[in-house]
């Protein structure tokens, strides 16, 4: 999770502080949202486990390359695009 904190703050000029703040938000929507077992990938990326920054194909490795796609999703449940 630690690399996502890093790339908000840098993408978004805000502090470490505040962009941890804005990635637990974020993924605790996401987990409010998706399917269970969707959902649980989620759960490892606080811990910095298996599903962590680190982690293989599970882990923020794999899910970064499909977090776009993700979120493009989520904007029909918003209605916004």
């Amino acid at each position: 999770m630690e690399e996502l904190v890093k790339m908000v703050a840098q993408r978004t000029g805000l502090g470490e502080d505040k962009a941890a703040t804005a990635v637990q938000t974020v993924l605790g929507f996401l987990k409010e949202r998706l399917p269970a077992p969707m959902a649980s990938q989620l759960d490892g990326l606080g811990a910095g486990g298996a599903g962590g920054a680190g982690g293989g194909a599970g882990g923020l490795g794999g899910m970064t390359g499909s977090a776009g796609d993700m979120m493009k999703g989520l904007g029909g449940m918003t209605g916004k695009e």
